[in-house]
């Protein structure tokens, strides 16, 4: 496509305290060579050296340090900020791959139909070593049919590898705030309710697991978030118990691991 064709893109990234992995996520942002890029870092006013990182590229693109509510305001404050066509947000432990923006672009401008679309991922450590490679795969497997229903019992959609359309946010509206781990779920949830999701296997993502991110850490409290989620948005009580045993066996193949 020629430049002028190029739709908007917005990255968000939403940072506190990862100035250890957040060089690699601007990086691989600025990286992409993307010439229609609009990039927002929301930095919730962090004490190790993010502000001295984030100081250190000038004006490459748009940073605010201060002290917010947390992860799911980082992200709306960034939302709100956004002037993109399409919109997305990576989290400052997480990297995207080469040439992901303009594979994203050539599909949303391919598909006029597409409100949002996810891709594929690989799973890292704290070293950028691939690890759980048969997680990828599973999730891989639930997107060949990636219905609501498959969704409320096992979140296949990859949060970095996700874009979404302008007209979505308008539609579908804000992060809820009231979320600390399941955010994304949520929105995914109230966005299907709505749109089609459009899935391809292009790897558009690296996702971080470390000790210290809230998938390595604190993954139980993720899960019974994710559940309590469920049953907001699920009626039947057969879905809510398969999703109650999928997350369990989860919890426990994690404590396996560890």
């Amino acid at each position: 496509m020629k430049q002028k064709q190029l739709p908007k893109i917005t990255v968000i990234t939403p940072s506190y305290n990862q100035g250890h992995f957040i060089t690699e996520t601007i990086e691989s942002v600025l990286n992409q060579n993307y010439p229609n890029l609009e990039y927002i870092v929301m930095d919730g006013g962090s004490t190790d050296d993010t502000v001295k990182i984030l100081k250190s590229y000038g004006t490459q693109f748009t940073w605010v340090s201060k002290k917010d509510k947390g992860q799911t305001d980082a992200i709306n404050q960034g939302l709100k900020k956004a002037t993109g066509d399409i919109l997305c947000f990576i989290n400052s432990d997480d990297v995207f791959l080469p040439n992901t923006l303009n594979t994203v672009a050539e599909y949303f401008s391919n598909h006029s139909d597409a409100m949002w679309l996810t891709g594929d991922y690989f799973i890292i450590d704290e070293k950028g070593n691939k690890i759980q490679s048969f997680v990828a795969e599973y999730k891989k497997w639930l997107r060949k049919d990636p219905t609501r229903t498959r969704l409320s019992i096992a979140n296949y959609i990859i949060q970095p590898s996700t874009f979404w359309r302008r007209e979505l946010l308008n539609k579908v509206g804000m992060f809820n705030e009231d979320l600390h781990f399941c955010m994304d779920f949520d929105y995914w949830m109230r966005a299907m309710e709505q749109f089609p999701l459009h899935v391809t296997d292009s790897h558009f993502s690296l996702f971080r697991i470390h000790g210290q991110s809230k998938g390595g850490a604190l993954y139980e409290k993720q899960f019974a978030e994710e559940h309590e989620l469920v049953l907001k948005y699920v009626k039947s009580p057969f879905i809510r118990f398969v999703h109650k045993i999928h997350a369990t066996l989860i919890v426990w193949a994690y404590r396996v691991m560890k």
